[in-house]
């Protein structure tokens, strides 16, 4: 076995050794789960009806366009706010001792990311089987490969919130500061509650380069069974490029972090 071939091997174990480790608090005490579904929850039964009643569309077509953009919400203030766990851990000096165990650096942030997947799929699952009586259509194929999208989509946001985690470390409020102030205007320039088709010329085209409107339209397309849309090809261009920049940020910073 070559020296590469072992260090991969070695990364890939300890990847799933900290990916386990994570999951852990989630499967015994799964409240986080439940409370971070709440604000999705509350923008599904309180802001789908009025788009119902403005549109004078059937209900289920209107949830054909607003829940895939739900389920991209999901993702964003999900994954966006887990790097709050690891500054609790830093808080506490239990990432101290995780840095100085046998374990490949990388791992520590590969193995945290990927623990996002998980709640996303079992989240996005209840939202789609809520909205699903109300008639919101479901397509087996297009909402698998749709969950696929929103789990590298949200590899890339965890990872970014841990490296933000480790750039603002033992300054907590610096934490909230940036990811407030960037977490909401790349949901309101996704058009996910609003349709941009309207909006003034800058606003579209600051829409064009956002990686989560791309995502979001991909969303749509997939859960209505078109897949041959362009845009399934640029959302997961999106996502792939945002998982891509979130680990290379992400194990710089956490090599780095001491």
């Amino acid at each position: 076995m070559t020296t590469d071939t072992l260090v991969r091997s070695n990364l890939a174990r300890d990847s799933w050794n900290v990916l386990t480790r994570e999951l852990k608090p989630v499967v015994r005490d799964p409240f986080s789960l439940i409370f971070s579904l709440l604000q999705p929850l509350v923008f599904l039964g309180l802001f789908a009806p009025l788009l119902i009643g403005g549109s004078g569309e059937p209900a289920g077509e209107t949830l054909r366009w607003f829940v895939p953009g739900v389920l991209v919400m999901l993702v964003l203030f999900g994954t966006g706010a887990t790097g709050s766990n690891l500054q609790y851990e830093i808080s506490t000096g239990s990432h101290e001792r995780t840095l100085v165990a046998p374990l490949a650096r990388p791992s520590l942030l590969i193995g945290r990311a990927l623990k996002e997947v998980a709640p996303i799929v079992v989240q996005a699952l209840i939202i789609v089987l809520i909205a699903w009586p109300f008639g919101f259509v479901i397509h087996p194929l297009g909402l698998l490969v749709g969950l696929a999208l929103l789990a590298v989509f949200g590899v890339g946001l965890g990872a970014l919130s841990y490296s933000l985690a480790l750039a603002s470390k033992n300054r907590e409020w610096l934490f909230w500061g940036v990811q407030q102030t960037l977490i909401f205007p790349l949901l309101i320039l996704s058009g996910m509650l609003l349709p941009l088709d309207d909006g003034p010329g800058w606003m579209r085209a600051v829409a064009a380069v956002n990686p989560v409107n791309w995502v979001v339209q991909a969303e749509r397309a997939l859960l209505s069974g078109d897949f041959a849309s362009v845009t399934v090809a640029w959302g997961w261009i999106s996502a792939v490029a945002v998982a891509i920049v979130g680990l290379v940020v992400g194990v710089r910073a956490m090599r780095r972090s001491n």
